[in-house]
């Protein structure tokens, strides 16, 4: 690789420092907040950082390299990394170069440099992500890694902060220190978005109740979110005078006066197990990315007017004043870190990329595969008395499954909107709080991205969450934090970091005398392609207490992500045929389900069912009234929508030569769709059919069931399959 030496920023440093003129006489001053040897330190991080912005650029131009968004101007975030431990948990902003670097020189291990070099080129040896992604992570350091999505870690980051202490009650092992400072950095842009702004005000609404927080955010304000200015003076306008939020602020291109502040603001979190906001005012050079034409919405000598807050320069310039280096001594650094640089990225360009999608998919699939063999056991844990377990109903056995849940891992814990004094909306967490207590079933405020970020933080930090999402129609709004965050995260850790977590998401239609569109939601589209997220639809009340059993140890021993869908209509149903056969009842199982695994009722041989939810039950209605007409039909509850019992509904399919998929969820990207192509890739043969709800949100009162699939549209299918020669 040449020398990058095209970029002004790099020949204005260049110049500058080669016009400074060495004192006669200087000194460190004795009282300064660094030492030499710190500044030192700091410095050559600080340098590695900016020459890796000036190789990330030039191998994207050979290309070699993927990514060019750098850290220049922000260099000086370096100063906060030396004003915390390497203990400390962090989430970093994707400009925290010099954080990283200089993390890194405190703990030592494989150099830094280069695994961020592999990072930009995607290589499969990058320690951390192993070519998926360019990220600052790596486990010996604490630093957890992030994606690019706008202030998304925010949530995460809370989460981590609040299970420290919460562990610590529970006396669970956590892999942070107890005085651990969670530090978590992001931009000014960042900072408006509806993520952080609810992370903000959740951290703020736990301290105020006395809960520890122990949550460091760090703004690195550089005036810019790509081509759009921040308003000047917005963030210390909107966090200030904040309060329950200690606000801190230093110039961040002043090294010393950026550590000092740090270690302040540090230190307030670590012995008051509070919020603080740490301001630094930075400076963006060198553009957003490397594909960001900046004088289109720039003045150029504005832009050339930034040179001169340059952090590199500010501490060169220091440096030099103080009498540490000399303005040569300054040059030689720079180019000697340039050289190494240089060297290594030349290697790193060639080293080998992810070749083939088992090679990409890896992670996801080792996490697929463990969470399947996982074999909970036996499932009476529990130690305190039940009644009533031969007549369960789904409400009643997943309450006995979180009860003994409770009692089987010391570290769950189970909270969301309404779940515990209340005991959640339909009584399913009754009971909960007293028998276990308010650090291990508590509420939380009203909204679903803290609440899922609570539970991502917990499960990285050691806990067993059990978060409860109040009803389908709300977690949209949600979503991508199960979406980019959560699912996520083995994938760019190659199963280095892990989030284990069980939402249960109370959902689908077919809820009377309380519905409408925001109670009774049959769209799981947003959940079904999110690559390694096990999804559970339980019907029956057995399963359901299993499933949720099953689901709680996948996350537990493989770190798995599980959705469990209860369907709502289903919660304290009773019978199926008429009203007093308890049809719908079912004594508490034994053992668990193992995901992928369907259930079958019936041994028809003219045709087969493929349903799951509501659709259970109606089919299993329906099918009664088909033997009544000579026609016998097995019923396939799928019981997981993810990954899909696919070997099952094959089996089943072959068995009649007929296949009738029954699909509560939309027409357009519903579950339905993907049964009939699993069917058809899979080498069935037979004949086809499928019936579904409407593609329309559900109104409220008597209206629903024009949209939503009924019985009588099940068996007019059924019979049309039957008689159809086509």
């Amino acid at each position: 690789m040449t020398r990058p030496g095209a970029e002004p920023l790099d020949e204005h440093f260049t110049a500058t420092v080669s016009a400074l003129a060495a004192p006669a006489a200087a000194h460190w001053p004795d009282d300064a907040a660094l030492t030499a040897e710190q500044c030192l330190a700091l410095f050559d991080a600080q340098l590695g950082s900016r020459h890796l912005d000036f190789a990330a650029r030039v191998l994207r131009a050979r290309g070699r390299g993927y990514y060019t968004i750098g850290s220049s101007g922000h260099e000086g975030n370096a100063a906060v990394a030396a004003a915390l431990r390497p203990t400390d948990p962090a989430l970093l902003h994707y400009r925290s170069g010099g954080f990283f670097l200089a993390r890194a020189a405190q703990v030592g291990g494989s150099d830094p440099i280069r695994d961020v070099l592999l990072g930009m080129a995607a290589a499969a040896e990058e320690p951390i992500a192993g070519g998926r992604h360019k990220v600052f992570g790596r486990v010996d350091l604490n630093i957890i890694p992030q994606t690019s999505t706008i202030a998304s870690h925010l949530p995460r980051a809370l989460g981590v902060a609040f299970s420290i202490a919460r562990a610590k009650k529970l006396g669970v092992a956590c892999r942070w220190p107890d005085d651990a400072v969670v530090v978590c950095s992001f931009g000014d842009a960042s900072v408006n978005h509806s993520t952080a702004v609810g992370a903000i005000n959740t951290a703020l609404h736990a301290a105020y109740q006395g809960v520890p927080i122990p949550l460091l955010l760090v703004c690195e304000d550089n005036e810019w979110g790509i081509s759009v200015r921040t308003p000047p003076g917005w963030i210390e306008h909107t966090y200030a005078h904040r309060e329950g939020l200690a606000y801190f602020s230093a110039d961040g291109s002043d090294l010393p006066a950026t550590y000092q502040t740090a270690v302040a603001a540090a230190d307030y979190v670590r012995t008051r197990r509070r919020p603080a906001f740490l301001h630094l005012r930075m400076v963006r050079l060198m553009g957003h990315a490397g594909t960001d034409y900046e004088p289109g919405y720039r003045n150029p000598d504005e832009i050339r007017a930034d040179y001169a807050r340059d952090p590199l320069l500010r501490t060169a310039r220091m440096l030099v004043e103080h009498g540490v280096l000399t303005p040569q001594q300054i040059l030689d650094r720079y180019e000697a870190k340039r050289a190494n640089v240089i060297r290594l990225a030349d290697d790193v360009g060639e080293r080998p990329r992810l070749a083939s999608a088992d090679e990409v998919m890896r992670p996801l699939r080792e996490m697929i595969d463990r969470a399947r063999a996982v074999t909970p056991g036996s499932l009476a844990a529990s130690v305190r008395p039940r009644h009533a377990e031969t007549h369960l109903t789904v409400a009643a056995a997943i309450n006995r499954s979180l009860h003994d849940l409770l009692d089987r891992y010391p570290e769950a814990v189970v909270f969301g909107e309404d779940v515990a004094r209340k005991g959640g909306v339909y009584g399913v967490t009754r009971g909960l709080l007293s028998a276990t207590g308010a650090a291990r079933v508590f509420d939380t405020l009203l909204d679903e991205q803290s609440v899922l970020g609570l539970a991502l933080g917990a499960g990285l930090s050691g806990l067993l969450p059990i978060a409860e999402i109040q009803y389908l129609a709300y977690l949209h709004n949600a979503a991508d934090q199960l979406r980019g965050e959560a699912a996520t995260l083995q994938f760019f850790t190659n199963r280095q970091y892990r989030n284990p977590m069980v939402v249960r998401i109370a959902g689908f239609g077919y809820q009377r005398g309380f519905g409408g569109h925001f109670h009774n939601d049959n769209s799981i589209a947003a959940l079904r392609d999110i690559p390694g997220v096990v999804i559970a639809s339980p019907a029956r009340p057995d399963d359901a207490a299993a499933m949720l059993h099953t689901c709680a140890a996948a996350a537990r021993e493989a770190g798995a992500v599980c959705l469990f869908l209860e369907p709502i209509a289903l919660y304290h149903t009773r019978d199926l045929h008429h009203d007093g056969d308890g049809g719908w009842l079912a004594p508490y199982p034994d053992t668990a389900v193992p995901i992928g695994a369907a259930r079958v009722y019936g041994d028809g041989t003219d045709l087969t069912m493929l349903t799951f939810g509501n659709g259970v039950r109606m089919s299993l209605r329906v099918a009664r009234r088909l033997a009544e007409r000579g026609i016998g039909a097995r019923i396939v509850d799928l019981r997981w929508l993810a990954p899909l019992p696919e070997s099952d509904m094959l089996r089943e399919a072959d068995a009649t030569g007929r296949v009738l998929v029954v699909d509560e969820t939309r027409h357009s990207g519903g579950v339905g769709e993907g049964l009939l192509a699993a069917l058809v890739e899979h080498g069935y043969r037979g004949r086809m059919a499928r019936v579904a709800g409407r593609d329309s949100f559900i109104p409220l009162g008597d209206a629903a069931q024009q949209v939503l699939l009924g019985e009588d549209t099940i068996e007019a299918a059924a019979v049309n399959l039957m008689t159809d020669p086509a």
